[in-house]
């Protein structure tokens, strides 16, 4: 009796990418693409209905939830998934939130074909894989001392995060703080570029993380 394929879920917001890694993973003998998705809370819906034996996850897309959100939610919702991150950033925050949440695997999109199917077959049989260059790197930064990335903040943007991590608009923030709309904006930026963070949703986390919620 012949063995049923790995079933894999694609949730990747660039449509070239996923069609790419379709063609790739459905030329493998033992592999199937059984769904795909182009943001992260559709994914998050297609893994729960479709049940895959693998997910493949990107980081940064589209709408109210990233990859390592959506990783989160299904890994929360499904103790059985088994989700690999791959992403074009490295970032070793990236690393650790998406292992935190739940990830079996972390890879770069650059990777060979053939070493994300043989991670894709490591991951399926109950393997923990996250690529050699990145972990040694995470390892390092582990055991170094970390600064608190709050500490340029003024008082002013301190506020203004914590608000912004209680998920409320410039508007709200605006009327909370009883300043302008562009005040806010602004301040919105000098958080984002003092924190290094790619959007709202990881100053957010950062500020959780170091407890200013």
């Amino acid at each position: 009796m012949p063995m049923l394929p790995i079933r894999i879920l694609l949730v990747e917001d660039q449509t070239l990418m996923r069609q790419g890694l379709k063609t790739i993973l459905d030329l493998e003998p033992g592999l199937q693409v059984a769904g795909e998705a182009g943001e992260g809370e559709g994914g998050v819906r297609a893994a729960l209905d479709l049940r895959p034996d693998v997910i493949l996850m990107d980081v940064q897309m589209p709408g109210k939830m990233n990859g390592v959100e959506a990783t989160a939610a299904i890994c929360a919702a499904w103790a059985g998934a088994k989700v690999i991150i791959l992403t074009t950033f490295d970032r070793d925050d990236y690393v650790f939130q998406g292992v935190r949440a739940g990830a079996l695997g972390y890879l770069l999109k650059d990777t060979p074909a053939e070493k994300l199917i043989e991670t894709i077959r490591r991951v399926h049989a109950g393997e923990v894989f996250i690529q050699p260059e990145i972990a040694s790197r995470a390892l390092r930064e582990l055991v170094r001392p970390q600064a608190n990335p709050l500490e340029p903040l003024s008082d002013r943007e301190r506020e203004v995060l914590v608000l912004l991590a209680q998920g409320a608009s410039n508007k709200e923030i605006a009327e909370k703080l009883v300043i302008t709309e562009g005040t806010v904006k602004n301040h919105v930026s000098n958080i984002l570029a003092k924190l290094q963070a790619e959007n709202r949703t990881q100053a957010a986390d950062i500020a959780r993380r170091y407890g200013l919620t």
